[in-house]
């Protein structure tokens, strides 16, 4: 198991799909991009899709995801992607009053108790007390994280700023 924190967009793509029965349909996906910037993100995710799809695709939505973090999981079989709810438990020293702190992730498993076990075993390691309020599976297709694959490949705000 790994973790990432990043700036996260998912995007939607429209394109014609051959089915297994050979007919073309119409489908809309979801991916999540790894970016700084919607520019960014949907040129991101344009040049992911360009080696899956033959043919032409259109981007349908690009939205900032409501999670900052990914668990990534090292399992063959896990190919799904959960949305992840926990709350983080802590004492207002004030008022004595426990308090808990909503935060999202998003978990890559097979299963849905393989998505609890793997945020277990990444939160197991750190000394704050959380509960988890609820985990649900996302329709999310895929995750392309950024990899740096020139020695002078940057992110856009580091271009920019060059």
């Amino acid at each position: 198991m790994r973790s990432r924190t990043a700036i996260w967009f998912e995007c939607k793509i429209q394109y014609e799909k051959t089915m297994e029965d050979g007919l073309q349909k119409k489908v809309t996906e979801s991916y999540t991009v790894d970016a700084l910037s919607f520019t960014e993100a949907e040129k991101r995710i344009m040049e992911e899709m360009s080696s899956y799809i033959s043919g032409e695709f259109t981007i349908k939505d690009i939205k900032i995801a409501p999670y900052k973090e990914i668990f990534f999981s090292d399992e063959e079989m896990a190919d799904r992607w959960y949305k992840a709810k926990l709350q983080f438990i802590t004492i207002d020293e004030k008022t004595e009053k426990e308090k808990r702190t909503a935060v999202n992730y998003l978990v890559q498993a097979g299963t849905l108790k393989g998505a609890v076990g793997n945020i277990d075993a990444v939160m197991g390691g750190t000394m704050i007390d959380y509960v988890i309020a609820s985990v649900a599976e996302t329709t999310l297709m895929d995750v392309f994280e950024y990899n740096k694959t020139k020695v002078d490949d940057k992110p856009e705000y580091e271009q920019q700023n060059a």
